[in-house]
């Protein structure tokens, strides 16, 4: 996802692609001043040290990327892939150390570059769930205690939401991990007064049920049941294969239909991981409903698609509106940006149409001078 989103950045920036998936370039956005595209530097943190030459000539071959295209933005790829850095979570000997790292990497790449916004979104493997309870979690307080005294227990897509407030920088999660969804780091960014955003990328199945469950709800129809079964391969389909990563990602995707509906309905969320897919994923939803006089009917539908090139222009879309939320003073959980996700922070709202009129508002609202 973030090899395609760099490199998507750099082909339309450069005009060799229309930006086709990309929100931001609706008109409805266009009085909205907004980052160009060819405004956008990128910088990351890996595990492995694979170009991102290489990687795009791998999407190549998984037919994500057309034939040609890594080579006509080769130097836009070289350029990031000195940005990449090994991640300190891999290296670092406490994590009170490795969030240091991270905010010192910030803070350089900003500072090097002469950067006007940084925005931090992680696009990293999903994470296990974890006790939301935890003392050290509760407050700002308590949790920098446990790091000075070497006893923090916070997942890497959290210590990085850490170090990016920390270094004033908006964090969006792009994942359905914990980030910065505690207590200790929503009162750390309302003390840095930093915007954030998340959790978990709409782009495929979600999407659609976004569109159909209110349908349901608006019709006076009755769900009774929605089971989904979803096929993916790669990374994806490889890390969602380990029963506590696959919870974060099922609670998430599960928690709209709970939401919209005022009656209980089963709903059950099945992933499987087919390595033969790679890239692409594969869904298929059963839908029981009950109309007039009890009759019971169904409705089926299969959507297919490639992650990775639903999930980039998103990912675009996300760090060109935070970045102008963040230049207008916009801080807290940007509740107005839930048409991007699954399990939006700080709304119950997850019909699309009635989440795309709150984003339209909520853009206009950032002003239209010059980026």
């Amino acid at each position: 996802m973030a090899t395609t989103a760099m490199l998507g950045a750099a082909a339309v920036g450069s005009g060799l692609v229309p930006p086709i998936g990309c929100v931001s370039t609706r008109p409805d956005f266009a009085p909205v001043a907004l980052a160009g595209f060819d405004e956008l530097v990128f910088g990351g943190h890996e595990l492995v040290d694979t170009s991102l030459l290489k990687r795009a000539e791998q999407l190549v071959h998984a037919r994500v990327v057309p034939p040609g295209l890594p080579a006509l933005v080769e130097s836009d790829l070289r350029a990031a892939d000195e940005e990449i850095r090994l991640s300190p979570m891999a290296t670092a000997g406490d994590q009170r150390s490795a969030i240091g790292d991270v905010i010192t990497d910030l803070e350089d790449f900003r500072r090097r570059l002469e950067l006007d916004t940084v925005v931090v979104i992680n696009v990293s493997s999903t994470e296990a769930p974890i006790p939301y309870g935890l003392p050290q979690h509760a407050s700002l307080r308590a949790l920098l205690r446990a790091l000075d005294e070497g006893t923090a227990a916070l997942p890497d897509s959290s210590m990085y939401a850490y170090a990016a407030l920390s270094a004033d920088c908006p964090y969006v999660d792009f994942t359905p991990s914990t980030g910065a969804r505690l207590p200790a780091l929503a009162e750390l960014a309302a003390e840095r007064r930093m915007p954030y955003a998340g959790h978990d990328g709409k782009t495929g199945e979600t999407l659609v049920k976004s569109v159909l469950a209110p349908m349901f709800a608006q019709r006076a129809l009755r769900p009774l049941s929605w089971s989904g079964t979803n096929l993916l391969g790669g990374g994806d389909g490889a890390t969602l294969a380990e029963p506590g990563r696959a919870d974060s990602k099922i609670q998430s995707k599960r928690r709209m239909l709970a939401e919209i509906f005022d009656h209980e309905t089963h709903d059950a969320v099945h992933i499987h991981n087919v390595p033969d897919l790679g890239d692409w994923k594969t869904a298929w939803d059963h839908i029981m409903f009950e109309g007039f006089l009890g009759v019971r009917m169904t409705m089926q539908f299969t959507w297919q698609g490639c992650d990775s090139a639903l999930a980039a222009p998103l990912v675009l879309d996300l760090a060109r509106f935070v970045a102008a939320a963040h230049r207008a003073g916009r801080h807290g959980p940007l509740s107005d940006l839930a048409f991007f996700f699954k399990d939006p922070l700080g709304t119950r709202e997850h019909g699309l149409d009635r989440q795309y009129e709150r984003l339209v508002h909520w853009a206009h609202g950032l002003g239209g001078e010059s980026a």
